[in-house]
């Protein structure tokens, strides 16, 4: 698609420096969905493990899209990409079918998942949680925040994380709830934006802390989200997408992330300063959102940013997860939301 030249340029803000963003937390919309019990280790009281959409290669051959079944893998019969998939009219309904008459199928641990899918663009939402607000430079945000991800960032579950010295020293992770556009929309209301969502995935927000926040010789820090969010293997997705009936309320997800086991972030979408729906409109007054476009709804607390007060990190006590340093080759990274799935990557030397 047709991308101005400028559409990744440097965005620079300038910091200043002081107190943090206060922690006190708004009421909880009463829009949002009310009742539903939490998520335990992947799996919601509500609505089951879902429907599982994969991009798959078996055998060596051409990728393919495929539907997961407990432990198999069914092909979905669907010549193209899981951009036309999702765009494509009666697609999900034949691959259901398809699982239903029993189709010749795959072991799932004979396959090899990609990324389930390589989008248009990301959009990313960011300063959507108060506990990462808190951890960083305050900065003034009355919106969501809006950046860009290049699709040439995107990888998928159990593929490297590149450590390359000559983009950052300072490589730190994000989880992240990924929606999936389905119906395609323009100023679309916060009241049906969630009919246009197809469904959901993991996303690890991969960030070069270094080129994100710059000292400035004057006093706080130049903020610069196009090279400190886009460059090689920065846009882990995965391992599949859920689709959007399976996950009756998104604003009750749990979502962590562990580093060689230790958990880093714990948090609940519940805890979003803006809601899936807000962000979907949201977006969708600047672009014609399509069919396959995903958009990333921000991180919660516990980033590796927190331990680093040479670029504004402010480290805060909790009980639950550990405050550790940035990301290092032989690190195995790994992020997951209750009720969708658990993205894992290894962090390798480039």
């Amino acid at each position: 698609m047709a991308r101005r030249s400028d559409q990744f340029a440097v965005r620079r803000i300038r910091i200043a420096t002081g107190h943090a963003v206060a922690s006190k937390e708004p009421n909880a919309r009463a829009s949002r969905p009310q009742g539903r019990q939490p998520c335990n280790h992947g799996v919601c009281a509500a609505g089951g493990a879902g429907v599982k959409l994969v991009t798959y290669r078996a055998n060596g051959g051409p990728a393919r899209v495929g539907i997961v079944s407990e432990d198999r893998v069914v092909d979905a019969g669907f010549d193209g990409d899981m951009v036309a998939f999702i765009a494509a009219e009666g697609s999900l309904e034949a691959a259901e079918r398809r699982l239903r008459e029993g189709s010749a199928s795959h072991a799932l641990g004979d396959v090899k998942l990609l990324a389930p899918l390589m989008p248009p663009i990301i959009l990313n939402s960011g300063q959507n949680y108060w506990d990462h607000r808190n951890e960083k430079p305050a900065v003034d945000q009355k919106d969501p925040e809006f950046f860009l991800k290049a699709p040439l960032a995107v990888i998928g579950p159990d593929e490297p994380v590149i450590l390359d010295p000559v983009v950052t020293k300072k490589l730190d992770y994000e989880v992240e709830l990924a929606v999936v556009i389905g119906k395609p929309g323009r100023h679309i209301p916060v009241e049906t934006a969630l009919d246009h969502v197809f469904g959901y995935t993991v996303a690890n927000d991969i960030t070069a802390r270094d080129r994100q926040a710059v000292p400035h010789p004057q006093g706080g820090f130049e903020y610069a989200l196009g090279p400190g969010k886009n460059f090689d293997t920065s846009a882990p997705l995965g391992p599949w997408i859920v689709t959007r009936d399976e996950v009756p309320d998104p604003q009750r997800l749990g979502l962590r992330t562990w580093v060689n086991d230790e958990l880093r972030q714990n948090n609940s979408t519940e805890k979003m300063i803006w809601s899936v729906a807000e962000i979907v409109a949201f977006f969708s007054h600047f672009y014609t959102l399509p069919a396959g476009l995903v958009i990333e709804t921000g991180t919660p607390g516990g980033t590796a940013w927190a331990s680093d007060p040479d670029i504004g990190g402010k480290p805060y006590d909790r009980d639950d997860v550990r405050r550790g340093g940035y990301l290092q080759p032989g690190d195995v990274v790994r992020v997951e939301v209750d009720g969708v799935g658990t993205l894992s990557n290894p962090i390798v030397a480039g």
